[in-house]
C-alpha cells in the first residue's frame, strides 16, 4: 500500500493500482472496483457490445424501407404517407443525437443506452396494433426515432474517445460500419419475412432484437475504463478524472450548439453531413427498393442490393478509419463525396441488369459511411476530445435532417412525376457540392470554444 497526502493507491493485482481517495487518512476504505478480464483490451469487448447495439439501431431505421410495400398492400397508404413517417424517424434519429450525448455525460452511457433500447423495443412492438397513419407516425416516427437516436453515431464517438487513446479512427470506422452491417443482417431477412407473413412479423422481430440487447449492455458495458480499474486503450498514464456534469443536459446541448455555431468549421461539417444523409439514408435506404420495383425487380432481390452495400460498407468504412489515422481527412472527404455524387448520377441511366446494379451496390457500399471517421477526426481537432461528441451530435443531426429531406423529397418526386430520375440526379449533384465544401474546411484546429453547462 502506498499512502501520501495527495493520493492513496490500493493494490489490486500484480500489475494494477487504482486511485481511490485524495484523503490522507490511511484507514479509509477502498472504493470497490469491478474487475474484468483482458486488461486494457477489455475496451474491445465494449466495442463489440456497442457494435451490436448500433447494428440493431441501424436495422430498425432501415426497416421502413422494407415495410413500404407491405403497408401499402395492408392499409392502402400511399408512398407519401409512409415515407413521411420514415422521414420523421430519420430526422429525430439525428436530432436526438446531441441531446443524447449530453444525457450520457450527465447520467452515464449505460443508463442512456438501456433506456434507449427499452424505448426502441416498446415502440416497434406497439406498432403491431396500429391501424391508422398517426399510429405509424407515433411508433416508427416519433418514439423509435428518439430511441434509436441515442444509439447512433454520437454513442460511437463517445465510446471511441472515452475508451481509446490510440486507434480512434479505426475504432470509429468499425462502429460506423455497424450501420451497414445492420442493413446487411436485417433487410434481406426482414424482406423475406414480409413476403411470407406481411408486416406484422417484421415489427415483432425488430422489437425482440432490441429487447435481447438490454441484459447484454447492462452486464458488459462499464461507464468508463476507470470504473473497472483500467486506462483507456493505448494510454501510458492514468486517465484524468472526469468531472461530473451538472445542470440540465438539454441546456448543455443547446449551449454547445450556440458556441460551435460561431465557428466556420462547424457549418462546413454540418453542410457536408447534411448532404451525406441526403444521398444515403434518406434516398437510397428508403427508396432504392421502390426504385427497383419501378423496373420490375422484386422486393427481396432489391433488398439484397442493400445487403450487398452493407457488406462492402463494413470494409469501406473500416478502411476509411484506418486511412483517417494516416491521411488528411479533408482530402478523404473530397474523394468520398465526389465519387458518391457521380455514382448517383449514373444509376438512373444504367440498364438495371444484375451486373450494373451489383457494380453500383459494391461501389456505393464502399463509400456509404466512409465519411464518418474523417468527419469525427476534424471535429476532434477543432473542438477537443471532450466536446467533440457533443458537436458531432449536432453535425449528425444535420445528417439526419438531410436524410429526412431526401425521404420526403424523393417520395414527392415519385408521386408527382411517376419516377425517381430527377431525385437521383439532384442528389448526385449535391454530392459534387459536398466534395468542394470538404476542401474548404480549415486545416488549423480551432480553439475548443465549448463548455459544459
Amino acid at each position: 500500500m502506498l499512502d501520501n497526502v495527495t493520493y492513496r493507491y490500493v493494490y489490486i493485482s500484480l500489475s494494477q493500482y487504482v486511485p481511490v481517495s485524495n484523503m490522507p487518512n490511511a484507514s479509509h476504505q477502498a472504493t470497490p472496483v469491478s474487475r474484468r478480464p483482458f486488461g486494457q483490451k477489455y475496451a474491445f469487448v465494449v466495442v463489440a457490445v456497442i457494435f451490436v447495439a448500433l447494428l440493431s439501431s441501424a436495422g430498425l431505421r432501415a426497416t421502413p424501407g422494407v415495410l413500404m410495400l407491405p403497408l401499402q398492400t395492408a392499409f392502402g397508404w400511399n408512398v407519401g404517407v409512409i415515407s413521411s413517417s420514415a422521414a420523421v424517424g430519420i430526422f429525430l434519429y439525428g436530432l436526438a443525437g446531441p441531446f443524447a450525448a449530453a444525457v450520457m455525460q450527465r447520467f452515464g452511457i449505460r443508463r442512456t443506452v438501456l433506456g434507449a433500447l427499452t424505448l426502441m423495443s416498446a415502440s416497434t412492438g406497439a406498432s403491431y396494433f396500429m391501424t391508422v397513419p398517426w399510429q405509424l407516425f407515433l411508433t416508427w416516427g416519433l418514439l423509435s426515432g428518439i430511441g434509436s437516436g441515442a444509439v447512433a453515431g454520437v454513442l460511437g464517438a463517445t465510446i471511441a474517445n472515452r475508451w481509446f487513446t490510440t486507434n480512434r479512427g479505426l475504432v470509429m470506422g468499425l462502429l460506423t460500419a455497424s450501420t451497414a452491417t445492420g442493413t446487411l443482417i436485417f433487410v434481406p431477412g426482414l424482406a423475406a419475412l414480409a413476403e411470407w407473413g406481411g408486416w406484422k412479423p417484421v415489427v415483432l422481430t425488430v422489437a425482440a432484437c432490441c429487447a435481447a440487447l438490454i441484459p447484454l449492455v447492462y452486464l458488459l458495458v462499464p461507464e468508463r475504463p476507470a470504473s473497472i480499474g483500467l486506462r483507456s486503450f493505448g494510454s501510458q498514464h492514468d486517465d484524468p478524472a472526469a468531472p461530473a456534469m451538472q445542470g440540465n443536459p438539454f441546456t448543455a446541448a443547446l449551449s454547445n450548439l450556440a458556441r460551435a455555431a460561431r465557428t466556420q468549421t462547424f457549418w462546413f461539417l454540418f453542410a457536408t453531413f447534411f448532404i451525406c444523409g441526403f444521398t444515403t439514408v434518406g434516398l437510397v435506404s428508403t427508396h432504392l427498393i421502390a426504385f427497383c420495383g419501378d423496373h420490375g425487380i422484386v422486393e427481396v432481390q432489391a433488398a439484397s442490393l442493400l445487403a450487398l452495400m452493407g457488406l462492402f460498407d463494413l470494409f469501406g468504412t473500416t478502411l476509411s478509419g484506418w486511412l483517417t489515422d494516416r491521411f488528411d481527412p479533408r482530402k478523404l472527404l473530397f474523394l468520398y463525396y465526389g465519387l458518391r455524387g457521380l455514382s448517383l448520377i449514373y444509376l438512373p441511366y444504367s440498364d438495371f441488369s444484375l451486373v450494373s446494379l451489383s457494380a453500383f451496390a459494391v461501389f456505393y457500399g464502399l463509400d456509404w459511411l466512409a465519411t464518418v471517421p474523417p468527419t469525427v477526426r476534424i471535429a476532434n481537432e477543432a473542438f477537443g476530445d471532450k466536446n467533440a461528441p457533443l458537436v458531432f451530435g449536432w453535425v449528425l443531426a444535420g445528417h439526419q435532417l438531410g436524410a429526412a429531406c431526401a425521404a420526403c423529397f424523393a417520395g414527392f418526386m415519385r408521386s408527382a412525376q411517376g419516377d425517381y430520375l430527377q431525385a437521383f440526379m439532384i442528389a448526385g449533384a449535391t454530392g459534387i457540392v459536398a466534395a468542394v465544401l470538404s476542401l474548404m474546411i480549415g486545416r488549423q484546429p480551432a480553439q475548443p470554444v465549448l463548455a459544459t453547462a
